[in-house]
């Protein structure tokens, strides 16, 4: 039997050795060799109704040589950490960890799905935490709209509004008083990687 040997435009070619990397950081990563196609991981997955592309078809796209496709993906960003799909996987694959180090990877070479600006929060959220030891929820708020959609600012304005008078959210940032412990704990694991 004669082996069939892919051979991949450069890009993605490249993007799969950073996935190869990346997946070599964690026991098992290389499982994802063995996936089934069963969809045991998207029947688990509490929130594959919101994926553009579910888990199986991930695994199925990748060995397609699609991973610029996977990384513009909503997916990846959508995960919810529950790992009730690693749990369940058949054949052991770590599905959880998988997709995040897709999302390494997108993060890395600073590809995002369109209208979905969900690393836009993220970074900022990040900002938030490293400025005040916290989040600060209305800076927040602030910077992802001005990022992505400055009218939706103006129609979430009543909402906020309302969180501000019950309290729930603040309206100036506080900061904790010793906010460079948390910024020495961020250092840490940006030298990690896991940040």
């Amino acid at each position: 039997m004669k082996e069939t040997i892919m051979t991949f435009p450069k890009k993605e070619a490249d993007l799969r050795a950073a996935f190869w990397d990346q997946v070599s950081s964690f026991p098992d990563g290389e499982k994802i060799k063995l996936c089934l196609q069963c969809g045991t991981c998207t029947g688990a997955c509490p929130v594959s109704y919101a994926m553009d592309i579910t888990p199986r078809q991930t695994v199925a796209l990748f060995r397609a040589g699609h991973i610029e496709r996977i990384l513009r993906s909503r997916t990846i960003w959508l995960c919810a950490s529950c790992y009730s799909c690693t749990v369940r996987c058949p054949v052991g694959i770590k599905v959880t960890d998988t997709l995040y180090a897709l999302k390494r990877i997108a993060m890395d070479k600073k590809i995002y799905p369109a209208r979905f600006p969900v690393h836009t929060l993220s970074r900022s959220f990040t900002k938030n935490v490293y400025k005040y030891g916290r989040n600060y929820e209305l800076g927040l708020g602030l910077r992802y709209f001005f990022a992505t959609d400055f009218v939706k600012l103006f129609s979430n304005f009543g909402f906020g509004l309302s969180m501000i008078r019950r309290g729930r959210m603040g309206l100036f940032p506080k900061k904790l008083k010793r906010v460079n412990q948390i910024r020495a704990i961020i250092k840490k694991a940006d030298e990690f990687g896991e940040a």
